[in-house]
């Protein structure tokens, strides 16, 4: 490559591409780790994206109609971190720079949502940023379709790499937009051929710009080092119609001895390769110096969006005080002031109606009142709509005809469906929420992952919960499922017993503004547990007395969802013989939790024996509840499952695998000896 040819061509550009390339290098020296490759490689295209095209405002980085840009190759998360410093991001200050990947710093090895202002997304795990952009893309289609493009009209543009096109998730998301004629979603691909282990032809022979094509996009192949060839394709983008992807061949590395090598993907620290390199891009500077007019070059740059900020906020006064007032409500994640009583409302009927149903079926009762007071709830599920039941009649389907549908068909696509809904939560106006089995919680695990991790409150459907689902058998049947999601730090995780507490499950739900939720429901009918109606959200302490012993208190029976049935049937036949039994629902551990300890106390007192009930493993939780918090408050056990289920009817299952009234009551009296 002749960097020579480069920085004559267009001086100006290099420039400031170069001073990227610096940054990039400086910090991952004094870090003595990071990935210094695909920043230098990048390093044009991203120049180009932000002084000609990028609308963004470096003093206003969360304004609502700004292009978002997503770093998906997020290893390389220097270039980002370069960028928001150079045009003058106030978080990401030349001392950030200097600590980067140190404790505290707001420039973390990969960017972190929630750590800086302008990271739009966490990256790292490969291809949920392109994943995610989908869903940031659909969002700004969908709130377009509502509000028009006198208030919603930006792109998001993407920097992907080999792996995060290696990455099945991609494909599940690049088939959605090309499905969805995603017109404002452009994707560079940072085309070097170069990963870890090698060339890319040691592990794939995929021809990116067929796929993407064969998916309904459009597509160019170019130069990723020629300033011109970037931004005419730029331009050709956005008149696509469709989706796009730009592949851009790049020089991993550019101008050092690691160029298009594997060593350059990762840490360059060599004192003398970096010296080279920057003598090969003409840089006279000092570690982590760039001189003041390029720096006031690139504030220009992160200055220009003002203007275009300014007329938006002209444009969002002049419409009516109730359309302002719902679009900084939705954008700030609050909840409608009817959302409280219009729960209540529906709580007060089920508690008199008292119906047996599935909780699923709780939960499109309870959405067919959510929605048509909360238009910014977008909801889908991963082609099992009539097993979910997740859509209302009111949401209308999303689709190119239709971009103000709020229901989204994503097939059977669970880690997309994960990582968009993400997407879609990030880039904020919407509340999204998806269905699929709970089984399938596996396929959609890294998206509900990073919900947590950057505390936004997706909202996940998970339906068929326990052997319960019946004849499908233990493919279907998940018994470590909701374990798995109660162990992820910053979830809450419901498993509600009837349709009053999925109410309010829902209602939990849709308040939280930093915690995904995980609602946890049933196939199978179960009755109205909660037939006195009571205004207070119970389920919000986590768990509750839903039945107190007469008599003398001698055991406890804990119970989540469906199996809260059981631990009622069997209270009656210990009460029967004498035993007196309390019976606490635990709809939500992690909210318990958060109780303060005299209230946890009060509802599992030390003393009598203790015994959980859940069609499920045992751990993820339990041993708290049931032991104590200090491992010795109580004798207890556990009806439950500690193996896979089979296929058979519901009934069957929970009689064959000792999950019933009966067998609790036989381990209770063991316990009492």
């Amino acid at each position: 490559m002749d960097i020579s040819a480069l920085r004559t061509a267009n001086p100006e550009h290099w420039s400031k591409a170069a001073a990227i390339r610096a940054l990039t290098l400086d910090a991952i020296h004094a870090a003595n780790s990071g990935h210094s490759g695909m920043p230098m490689g990048m390093a044009d295209v991203a120049t180009v994206l932000f002084e000609k095209h990028l609308k963004f405002d470096a003093a206003a980085p969360y304004w609502p109609d700004r292009d978002r840009f997503i770093l998906s190759a997020g290893h390389g998360s220097m270039l980002l971190y370069s960028l928001l410093y150079l045009t003058g991001n106030e978080d990401i200050t030349l001392e950030e720079i200097r600590n980067f990947r140190q404790w505290g710093s707001k420039t973390a090895g990969h960017p972190e949502y929630g750590h800086a202002s302008g990271v739009e997304t966490t990256t790292g795990p490969l291809g949920q940023g392109i994943s995610n952009a989908v869903g940031f893309a659909m969002a700004e289609e969908i709130l377009r379709g509502r509000y028009g493009k006198k208030l919603v009209d930006h792109y998001t543009y993407v920097i992907a790499g080999d792996g995060c096109l290696m990455e099945g998730v991609s494909q599940e998301a690049i088939g959605l937009a090309g499905r969805h004629q995603l017109s404002k979603l452009i994707v560079f691909w940072d085309n070097n051929n170069i990963t870890i282990d090698g060339s890319v032809d040691l592990a794939d022979r995929t021809d990116q710009l067929q796929r993407f094509k064969a998916s309904g996009w459009h597509v160019q192949e170019i130069d990723g080092h020629d300033p011109k060839a970037i931004d005419d394709a730029i331009v050709a983008a956005k008149k696509a119609g469709k989706p796009s992807m730009i592949a851009c061949k790049t020089h991993i590395a550019l101008g050092s001895s690691a160029q298009d090598t594997s060593k350059g993907h990762g840490a360059l620290t060599d004192e003398k390769l970096i010296a080279d390199a920057k003598d090969a891009y003409g840089w006279t500077y000092g570690p982590f110096e760039v001189p003041a007019d390029l720096k006031a070059q690139w504030e220009a740059i992160g200055a220009r969006g003002a203007a275009d900020r300014a007329e938006w906020e002209a444009r969002l006064a002049s419409v009516s005080d109730r359309k302002q007032e719902e679009f900084n409500r939705i954008f700030e994640r609050g909840v409608p002031k009817r959302l409280s009583a219009t729960i209540r409302a529906l709580k007060k009927q089920i508690s008199e109606e008292a119906p047996k149903v599935a909780t699923r079926k709780s939960s499109e009762m309870v959405l067919e009142v959510i929605n048509p007071i909360m238009p910014e709830t977008v909801g889908g599920s991963a082609d099992l709509t009539g097993s979910n039941n997740t859509l209302t009649g009111d949401m209308g389907v999303f689709d190119i005809d239709n971009r103000s549908g709020r229901y989204i068909h994503w097939g059977v696509r669970e880690h997309g469906m994960a990582a968009a809904m993400n997407g879609m939560a990030l880039h904020g106006g919407v509340r999204p929420y998806g269905g699929t089995f709970m089984a399938f919680t596996d396929y959609a695990r890294p998206a509900m992952r990073l919900a947590a991790l950057m505390k936004i409150p997706t909202v996940f459907v998970m339906t068929h919960d326990s052997i319960g689902l019946g004849e499908d058998g233990p493919t279907h049947q998940p018994v470590e499922h909701v374990a798995i999601s109660r162990a992820t730090p910053n979830t809450m995780v419901f498993r509600p017993a009837d349709t009053i507490e999925t109410a309010e499950a829902w209602e939990l739900a849709l308040n939280s503004k930093e915690t995904p939720s995980v609602l946890s429901l049933t196939r199978q009918g179960l009755p109205t547990v909660r037939t006195k109606h009571t205004t207070k959200n119970l389920t919000a302490q986590g768990g509750y007395v839903l039945a107190e012993a007469e008599g003398k208190r001698r055991a406890i029976l804990i119970a989540t969802g469906s199996e809260v049935e059981i631990a009622l049937a069997a209270r009656d036949l210990l009460q029967a013989e004498g035993i007196g039994t309390r019976v606490v629902s635990m709809p939500c551990m992690e909210l318990f939790a958060q109780q303060d300890e005299a209230y946890r106390k009060r509802v599992l007192p030390a003393g009598p024996v203790r015994v959980g009930i859940e069609a499920g493993v045992r751990i993820g939780g339990w041993d708290r509840l049931l032991l104590g918090e200090r491992g010795r408050e109580a004798k207890a056990g556990f009806i439950g499952m500690s193996d896979f289920g089979a296929s058979a009817p519901a009934g069957v299952l929970y009689e064959k695998f000792g999950i019933t009234a009966e067998a609790t009551v036989a381990k209770v009296k063991e316990l009492l000896g």
